[in-house]
């Protein structure tokens, strides 16, 4: 019988990325909590970048399109129960699909299988697309996507893209095509490139994306997307609307989150510092778990105030057994944490 009746935890974790999916974390917080007689609600997270596919859910579909590089890939994407269809952009035109920046071609890579996707889902019947644009290959503006799409405006149709970051359209040029396999010359001629697909979205459809906040995305496809009426939006927002995030932290007593790597970017659209600013605004304190930490990037207060503790499991396991072991380091901080956790539940104040 629990000494602690009623105690909540919710597992709102995004992926450690090499060692462990979003669940596959949740899963390991909440054989933590059974273990320490807590409850838990698993709720893992994404950002809009890889792994958004897994949280968000839904029924499986697989369609043959092009990849990056134009080979043929089975891209999967995914009918969530209210018609919603969720496509991920990395399962179609990829920066893995491609080889890594090694592999990749940055100037020939290409994200007409993405909008090969996205019409596969419109000529399914959804009437609302969720798009998640991280992990891509591609810095070509979205022009292979509206090609494959026939330029056609995406009207009476609700098309979100979920943005994992706020760079701006032609700004993807410099900040991400190196991540790809760009040398500084192919760096400028994508910056070019980038500018004239901007002035001719203008003239074809009279959108200016230049200066939209997100649509650097993926290389500028969500500028693309957002060209033909698409909405861009930040990509933890998407996913903690689409799975009742906030109501289902309201009521706990502790909120877990955690990704591979915790850095200054982590607070700046990402999921560890979207789960964190929930609880804050509901008053649930949060333990952070990461692989790394690199303290030194971190700002001055993170959490903006709130309730939470960051632990690393390099620090605390050694670097070999957090990447080897890293479920089971991630139940061990956990259950430790809750162990020591003390006081009368949410539920009963």
């Amino acid at each position: 019988m629990s000494d602690a009746p009623g105690r909540r935890v919710v597992a709102a974790p995004d992926k450690f990325r090499g060692t462990a999916t979003a669940a596959e974390v949740a899963a390991a917080v909440a054989r933590a909590a059974t273990r320490s007689h807590w409850e838990c609600d698993e709720a893992p997270v994404a950002d809009g970048g890889e792994g958004t596919l897994e949280v968000l859910g839904g029924a499986v579909r697989v369609t043959t399109v092009r990849g990056p590089l134009g080979k043929p890939v089975r891209a999967e994407w995914r009918v969530r129960d209210d018609g919603t269809a969720v496509v991920e952009m990395a399962r179609a035109s990829g920066l893995l699909l491609a080889g890594g920046a090694e592999g990749n071609d940055p100037i020939a890579a290409t994200t007409h299988g993405t909008g090969e996707v996205i019409n596969a889902a419109l000529e399914s019947g959804a009437r609302r697309v969720i798009v998640a644009v991280g992990g891509s290959a591609t810095t070509d503006g979205g022009l292979g996507a509206i090609t494959a799409l026939g330029g056609r405006k995406l009207r009476g149709v609700d098309v979100i893209v979920a943005c994992d970051v706020t760079t701006r359209f032609v700004d993807a040029a410099e900040i991400f095509a190196p991540q790809k396999g760009a040398t500084p010359a192919q760096v400028a001629l994508l910056r070019r490139r980038l500018e004239r697909l901007a002035e001719i979205y203008v003239e074809d459809h009279g959108i200016d994306v230049r200066d939209i906040e997100g649509s650097g995305a993926a290389g500028g496809l969500a500028g693309g997307l957002a060209a033909l009426g698409a909405r861009l939006v930040p990509g933890f927002d998407v996913v903690a609307d689409a799975i009742d995030l906030d109501d289902r932290v309201a009521p706990a007593d502790l909120v877990v989150t955690g990704e591979g790597f915790l850095d200054g970017q982590s607070f700046e659209g990402k999921a560890v510092g979207g789960v964190v600013e929930v609880a804050r605004a509901a008053g649930v304190p949060a333990l952070v778990i990461a692989g790394d930490v690199y303290r030194d990037e971190l700002p001055a207060d993170p959490f903006g105030g709130a309730d939470a503790v960051i632990v690393s499991l390099v620090e605390r396991f050694g670097k070999d057994r957090a990447m080897a072991e890293t479920t089971a380091c991630i139940e061990e901080v956990v259950a430790d944490h809750l162990n020591a956790a003390r006081g009368v539940p949410r539920s009963a104040r």
